[in-house]
């Protein structure tokens, strides 16, 4: 967990990689648990026969959509802004799924600060975010997540 006590000290680290997530497991389960809660219970994510036969991927894979559901997680555990009140997601510009996440494995987030915007009462600070697989020579999701802290 990397900690910053002020927006000034980030402000001044903008274009630097500025944490790394520690790994988080894919289990059959938590696949599982998605498509339960998003009605997305495509094959290729929980229908473990059908995809040892037919997937070219060898076996279930997580949904995009879970992927990127993990960065607040990721980004919660990786880093802390010390002075702020309040951070709240405020959206993506762009969001590209490189290489499938094939259950059993890990992946973890690299959060690199992009830039800083006053806003009213705070700032929007806009990340670029590469979620890895273990062992994976492709990201899995790169995304350009927008922060609002106040």
């Amino acid at each position: 967990m990397r900690e910053f006590s002020s927006l000034a000290e980030m402000q001044a680290l903008v274009g630097q990689e500025l944490a790394v997530s520690d790994w988080v497991e894919i289990t059959q389960q938590r696949v599982n648990q998605f498509a339960d809660a998003t009605d997305d219970d495509q094959w290729i994510h929980v229908d473990l026969e059908r995809c040892a036969r037919e997937s070219p991927f060898g076996g279930p894979v997580a949904h995009g959509f879970l992927t990127l559901s993990l960065i607040s997680g990721l980004f919660d555990r990786a880093l802390r802004m010390v002075d702020a009140r309040m951070v709240v997601n405020y959206g993506l510009n762009k969001v590209r799924f490189p290489a499938p996440v094939p259950v059993g494995s890990r992946v973890r987030a690299r959060l690199t600060l992009q830039r800083v915007e006053p806003i009213d009462g705070g700032a929007q600070l806009e990340w670029s975010v590469i979620v890895e697989r273990e062992g994976g020579a492709k990201p899995v999701c790169v995304a350009e997540l927008l922060v609002r802290r106040y």
